[in-house]
């Protein structure tokens, strides 16, 4: 690896690919494309660590900062992206998300789910979730013990899995395998500010890279690729502006629009009737060692018959900030909250007027409940904080058999919904990103409906009565404001430029060598977290690209030794260039 700082007076790279990103989908492409006899250059706007000047690139402001964190939250700008502080839920898209649902405005992908089946075995290797199996029924060999014993429904699956990673560090994990690989470089501290293109306008000549210590270069390249993330894809192309004020690829001002995250909350209180109700909610242990959950999926056919889009739940313990759930442990995360990572603690960090008779209460808790405390705190040091495969959540089994219910819900495209740069700019003269994130009625009417119909199942089953307040889904649904880091749909995927950015082979309309590899380019969010298939659609790219590579005429003939298109007025490169530099 090579850092930009290093470089000396060297101010031309080139490469016949070039990544911009080092995160689950650069790194990804770059292991695809290593044995494909292209040269690939990688850039990483961070180090290897995380480092304050750099993180503070990403800040922004936002339009309601109650339906939306801060810009620079859930992201990290170093080597390995975001899946540096990712949880690790794996699961696949359904084949009903990539349909065009006539329901559901701007849905449908111009490719299936079965564009993505060839490479979701291998993302899901890459990711370390185990074996390519979704369905408890084929994904273990022992019979399991039922969900929610007793439970019948047409519309519902309690079948469909959710498969966790280590959580896998992809900068950490695969650092080792990008070292040795003789054709790809990686440069660190390398903050692409700006794309060029070419007289026509229809490719993509150099990029400008830039560093916190003021020093500078260009780099040409055959293809370059956006995996820099959902908002950061869209903050470049907005920003490369030298050629359009309107940016690249944003001659429909489609580009920051139609962004989505996903709609998820807790709610209500889920009774199952009679001492011997048996109930699982926990993690399942495959034979390779992956943790799997199940959960309550929404069937197709339901999704249709309702006219709403895709939703899952999972059992779920009770609301930790209110003490009335008398559990220890629940009352020490609540207690230690100020300690918890923003990312994973939001909902502890959202309930910041607490009373001095609930600070009591909760600790009460922990006293009374000293021995179920000091358990889960011995299995949560032995089985996540030194365990390798981390026990991926806190599962807390309640005395009584009565729980919250966890959901997760697809958002509806909304091109109203976006992102759209500042007149405020960033350390290297980037305008920042000003996010305006919002939900529609039809993303209510998803959770209303299917937990209606969930309730209805559960009673018609005998096992028990789901209680919630039906005036309450708009408020618990946007409690915390928009899900995470799933950032969805800035830059997405169709095939008429006036609606999309990218084609299907996540080609920049208009721009013959300009792709992009990230949750940006999905059309819809379905209900699955998306970095499974932003790997899958990444290994799909490369081969792509290394189909591309096996039919591309040199631009430059008289210059077959050069891997990529030369700046205007810039003199030939050498062969060798980037061996020069490594």
């Amino acid at each position: 690896m090579l850092d930009s700082t290093e470089l000396g007076d060297r101010r031309d790279l080139s490469a016949d690919v070039c990544i911009v990103g080092a995160g689950a989908a650069g790194i990804s492409m770059a292991l695809a494309l290593a044995d494909s006899g292209l040269e690939v250059l990688l850039l990483e706007s961070g180090g290897l660590d995380t480092e304050a000047d750099t993180q503070a690139l990403y800040a922004g402001s936002v339009a309601d900062p109650r339906m939306h964190s801060p810009p620079d939250r859930y992201r990290q700008r170093r080597f390995g992206g975001s899946t540096t502080i990712w949880g690790g839920r794996c699961m696949p898209f359904d084949a009903i998300d990539f349909e065009a649902r006539d329901y559901l405005p701007h849905s449908g992908w111009p490719i299936g789910l079965d564009a993505l089946l060839p490479y979701y075995p291998e993302a899901n290797k890459l990711v370390e979730a185990g074996e390519y199996a979704y369905q408890a029924g084929n994904a273990f060999t022992r019979k399991l013990a039922p969900m929610m014993r007793g439970f019948t429904s047409e519309d519902f699956s309690a079948d469909t899995l959710e498969r966790f990673s280590c959580p896998t560090d992809f900068g950490r994990r695969y650092a080792h395998k990008l070292r040795a690989a003789q054709r790809v470089r990686v440069l660190l501290h390398a903050n692409v500010t700006e794309l060029h293109l070419g007289e026509s306008g229809h490719m993509v000549e150099a990029a400008t890279v830039r560093n916190l210590a003021g020093q500078h270069l260009r780099v040409s390249a055959r293809w370059f690729v956006l995996a820099s993330g959902g908002l950061e894809v869209a903050r470049l192309l907005l920003a490369s502006r030298s050629q359009d004020p309107r940016g690249i690829g944003n001659a429909h001002d489609v580009v920051g629009r139609y962004y989505m995250c996903h709609i998820a909350g807790t709610i209500g209180t889920l009774s199952f009737d009679g001492p011997d109700a048996q109930v699982w909610h926990g993690y399942d242990v495959a034979d390779d060692g992956t943790y799997c959950r199940r959960r309550l999926a929404l069937k197709a056919d339901a999704q249709r018959r309702l006219g709403i889009g895709n939703f899952i739940a999972r059992l779920h313990h009770p609301r930790i900030t209110d003490p009335a759930h008398r559990t220890g442990i629940l009352s020490l995360l609540f207690l230690a909250r100020a300690f918890i990572p923003y990312e994973y603690g939001k909902r502890l960090h959202g309930e910041e007027g607490a009373s001095f008779g609930t600070w009591m209460q909760h600790c009460r808790n922990v006293l009374m409940d000293a021995f179920g405390t000091a358990g889960f705190l011995w299995h949560w040091l032995r089985d996540r904080t030194l365990a390798e495969r981390k026990f991926p959540s806190i599962i807390v089994h309640p005395r009584v058999p009565r729980y919250s219910l966890d959901f997760h819900a697809e958002q509806e495209p909304n091109p109203e919904s976006r992102v759209t740069l500042g007149e405020e700019v960033d350390a290297l003269g980037m305008p920042r990103l000003v996010v305006d994130w919002r939900y529609t009625h039809g993303d209510v009417e998803t959770v209303r409906r299917s937990l209606l119909l969930l309730a209805r199942d559960i009673q018609h089953s005998g096992i028990g009565r789901f209680d919630y307040d039906p005036n309450s889904v708009e408020f618990e649904m946007t409690r915390y404001g928009a899900y995470g880091g799933h950032h969805i749909g800035t830059t997405r995927m169709g095939t008429d430029p006036r609606s999309s950015v990218v084609d299907a082979d996540c080609r920049v309309h208009g721009v013959d060598n300009l792709y992009i590899a990230s949750a940006a380019v999905f059309p819809t969010s379905s209900q699955a977290n998306p970095t499974l298939t932003v790997v899958a659609l990444a290994l799909r790219l490369a081969n792509h690209l290394k189909t591309q590579a096996r039919r591309v005429v040199p631009l430059f003939p008289n210059e077959v030794q050069r891997s990529g298109p030369r700046p205007q007025g810039e003199s030939p490169a050498p062969a060798d260039t980037m061996r020069a530099v490594s």
